[in-house]
């Protein structure tokens, strides 16, 4: 059985979409006669970090293609180039190939779009992982009159590419209500996001009973996590022991350094490798989280709540819908807060313990391995009762 994967990012990168694809091909390439084709993108997440990968690598059972991009950052015409350039190799690349099914995982829509057309060209059953509702989002995070002109058409490509597929995994339960009315010939599943080996076993430390409290976010400064909103308040609110540390990297980066001017207690912080940050969040006090206060974004479930999670560290959460229900009904010694809220972000921070906590049960039932095992059973199981 040879199949195809499609994702824009994958290791070495550093980003969840990267993280996730590579654990599932570490799962779908240990199945009995399974050859795998891996198209993909060379490091590209991050203009600040950057890793060395090879253009072509042949790792077993395993090939890997990545595609090299047009210089870029988080702009939307920067992103519009890239996807185009990875469209079209993407097509060049697996031109006179033939495989017996297609996996894209998404988050833009335009792999997705990518991998339905390629399974229609091909004639081959197509298995999406959807990791977040790209035409839901839109209207919130464009400009109102690009969002005007932009949803029609990105509603026809998101037709097209749903009613193509055989089977769509949400990472989401929250996505729930919005795919399985509109798009009912699917087979779905919830296979969400997990908890990494990098994050596993992680040693426990002594309690910080130093007079500085540190509070940690590590991941994007996008529009999406909208961090401009509640860091600036929050830091001028915090009692004078408390600091924040930011790492990463992102399209509004500038902003929130610019809305931090005069803030002395905010740090900002270049990406890292995962092993580092590990070594990052175990020694922070108080692991934060947040999501931008719009509509689409009730839906969605953060990866980060995983690695956060896996740590035992509290955790401090500016989100709603159903990732605050995820977090206040999964995760022990978690605060949530409604986002952009400087106030609530205060008052939830005074009500958690300082301390770690185990939360064994949580981990073992989100480790990444077991999650991927799974869906790796799934996109066989697809393979060999379709009659495509």
């Amino acid at each position: 059985m040879r199949i195809l994967v499609l994702s824009f990012y994958y290791q070495p990168d550093l980003c969840a979409g990267s993280f996730r694809t590579t654990s599932l091909i570490e799962q779908l390439k240990q199945q009995a006669n399974v050859k795998i084709e891996i198209v993909t993108t060379m490091p590209n997440r991050y203009a600040s970090f950057s890793a060395s990968a090879e253009r072509f690598e042949q790792i077993e059972n395993v090939a890997i293609n990545r595609i090299e991009l047009p210089s870029h950052k988080s702009g939307m015409l920067d992103q519009i180039k890239a996807f185009t350039r990875f469209y079209l190799e993407a097509v060049k690349l697996t031109k006179n190939n033939e495989y017996d099914l297609v996996f894209a995982t998404s988050s833009r829509l335009f792999t997705a779009f990518l991998g339905a057309r390629l399974a229609k060209k091909k004639k081959v059953p197509l298995y999406l992982d959807i990791r977040d509702i790209f035409v839901d989002t839109i209207k919130d995070v464009l400009n109102p009159k690009i969002s005007l002109f932009a949803r029609p058409i990105l509603s026809l490509i998101e037709s097209y590419t749903f009613n193509t597929a055989n089977h769509i995994n949400l990472v989401s339960r929250g996505f729930e209500s919005y795919f399985v009315q509109r798009f009912k010939q699917a087979q779905y599943s919830w296979f969400t996001n997990g908890i990494d080996e990098e994050f596993l076993g992680l040693e426990a430390i002594d309690v910080n009973d130093s007079e500085q409290k540190t509070i940690l976010y590590a991941g994007n400064i996008g529009e999406g996590q909208g961090l401009h909103t509640i860091l600036p308040g929050l830091a001028m609110g915090l009692d004078s022991k408390f600091f924040i540390d930011v790492i990463g990297d992102g399209g509004r980066k500038s902003i929130l350094e610019s809305h931090l001017y005069g803030i002395e207690n905010v740090n900002l912080l270049p990406p890292v490798q995962r092993k580092e940050l590990s070594d990052k969040y175990m020694n922070a006090d108080v692991l934060f989280l947040h999501l931008n206060d719009y509509p689409a974004f009730k839906k969605v479930l953060p990866s980060k709540v995983f690695e956060y999670a896996s740590t035992g560290k509290p955790i401090l959460a500016g989100v709603s819908g159903y990732a605050a229900k995820f977090i206040t009904d999964e995760v022990s010694n978690a605060e949530v807060f409604h986002p952009g809220d400087t106030q609530g972000a205060l008052s939830a921070l005074g009500k958690l313990k300082l301390e770690q906590v185990d939360r064994g049960e949580f981990v073992d039932s989100y480790t990444r391995t077991n999650i991927m095992q799974k869906m790796a059973d799934s996109i066989i199981h697809l393979r060999s009762k379709s009659n495509v």
